[in-house]
């Protein structure tokens, strides 16, 4: 049986807060096949952002193991996690992070600056990125010159020039009116009927039944993991807002 491309065991990140322990995450065990679309779900303080974290490699856990595509990242180095950052990762950031004074192109091409590709193979693959999203016509535009969807596009054509093993989304949305929202949603679930492996963290459950799974957090813990279209999965009966007569005593 092939390796899982994404394997959490047993994962523990806890935080000292002056006597205070923090269980950010409290024993997360999380496997994630190659070409699925995962939504991790969770309120402010479920831990979902520092499950992200721990995926694309930015952070390491307390305790517990992750795999990612067979090799243990869980213990590497800094210089170790960013060299797998930048060779099986990409992210789609809230805010973009476009750089304002580069150009498209020149934007796209960065991780793979990082990555030590030659120049004309790092503008290849990034005019070719940028064909992908619609907007090879404008690499040589500055970010302020696009609108707000168009500069998403901008960052996902950047995740996608190093050809990553696995695209991290994290509320990619965010920042959008809810047409230009639903473009890039699209464009992901596009993206996974091509054969990516999406990762996509988000609060908004409207938003995560776009994808096909969806795994749920609650104070550092799974709730659930299971398909999108089930009930449960977009409502708990723990997070359910009380009635108005229990809320009034």
């Amino acid at each position: 049986m092939a390796e899982a491309l994404i394997e959490l065991q047993d994962i523990y990140k806890i935080y000292q807060m002056g006597d205070s322990e923090v269980r950010a995450l409290d024993g997360v065990s999380l496997t994630i096949e190659r070409g699925e679309f995962v939504a991790i779900v969770g309120q402010s303080g479920s831990g979902k952002s520092t499950c992200m974290n721990i995926i694309g490699c930015l952070d390491v856990p307390t305790s517990g193991s992750y795999h990612l595509n067979g090799v243990d990242v869980s213990t590497m180095k800094d210089d170790e996690q960013a060299e797998i950052r930048n060779k099986m990762l990409g992210f789609i950031f809230q805010q973009y992070n476009l750089i304002p004074k580069l150009n498209l192109c020149e934007n796209v091409e960065l991780p793979l600056l990082y990555a030590g590709l030659p120049p004309a193979e790092r503008q290849r693959r990034a005019l070719a990125s940028l064909e992908r999203v619609g907007l090879r016509e404008k690499a040589q535009n500055l970010p302020s010159q696009l609108s707000g969807g168009q500069q998403q596009r901008v960052s996902i054509a950047r995740a996608l020039a190093g050809d990553p093993q696995v695209i991290l989304a994290d509320e990619p949305t965010g920042a959008l009116d809810s047409h230009t929202g639903r473009e890039v949603l699209s464009f992901l679930q596009k993206l996974h009927r091509g054969g990516s492996t999406i990762v996509l963290i988000t609060h908004d459950n409207s938003i995560a039944r776009q994808a096909e799974r969806i795994v749920r957090l609650a104070d550092g813990r799974i709730i659930y993991d299971g398909p999108a279209d089930r009930p449960e999965a977009v409502v708990q009966p723990d997070e359910m807002p009380l009635p108005e007569e229990v809320q009034a005593v």
